[in-house]
């Protein structure tokens, strides 16, 4: 070996580590900049899946108009009934009128979680609703002037005493919609949702 193999040898045993130095930070920095742009695009994608929940569950809801107010009683059983709700407001909080004498207002004193349920036979391609929140009763004389329907007068001769407002907060929705290409899991049949309480979506 001559004396040029011995000096070659010795370079390239003194360059790797330099070498090295100079490419790791390189090769850092790439995957933190593929990092950043993978945690930037995935709340776009989040949001954009949430509107598409939200958009479906407002369509749903129009078209069913009525829903089932599922409560729980004395006994633990779920107990529904149809009303007629208001339009979902913002953040799908549900406004609905009730007698103030009626069971589901004794039930959710005791137990003010709700369940929500729309469904239009007519149109079952929309898909269902399902929103479970909890119930607050309002007997603000403002609030009931601002919800109220003309034709609910013979039901509610007085409305200050016999009318009775329930806001239903949401805390999960759960939408299944076929002409949106929503569907539950493959395996579970666990329909897509979003937590209101985390917002963000739950998986299956």
């Amino acid at each position: 070996m001559n004396s040029s193999d011995i000096g070659g040898r010795f370079l390239a045993r003194r360059a790797l580590p330099l070498l090295f130095l100079v490419i790791f930070p390189l090769l850092t920095a790439a995957r933190s900049v593929a990092q950043q742009k993978t945690s930037a695009a995935s709340p776009t994608t989040a949001d954009a899946q949430r509107q598409q929940l939200l958009t479906a569950a407002r369509e749903i809801v129009q078209a069913a108009r009525y829903c089932a107010v599922i409560t729980v009683d004395a006994t633990g059983r779920a107990q529904a009934r149809t009303v007629d709700a208001f339009p979902p407001e913002e953040g799908m909080v549900v406004w609905f009128a009730t007698n103030p004498k009626s069971r589901k207002v004794a039930q959710i004193k005791k137990d003010p979680r709700v369940t929500l349920y729309y469904f239009n036979s007519e149109s079952p391609g929309l898909g269902y609703v399902t929103l479970l929140g909890r119930a607050r009763l309002v007997e603000d004389k403002a609030e009931k002037q601002k919800r109220w329907k003309a034709e609910w007068g013979a039901l509610w001769p007085d409305r200050d005493a016999s009318y009775l407002l329930v806001e239903v907060t949401p805390e999960r929705l759960e939408v299944v919609s076929p002409k949106h290409g929503i569907s539950g899991d493959p395996v579970t049949w666990t329909p897509p949702a979003i937590d209101f309480r985390q917002a963000n979506l739950t998986p299956h």
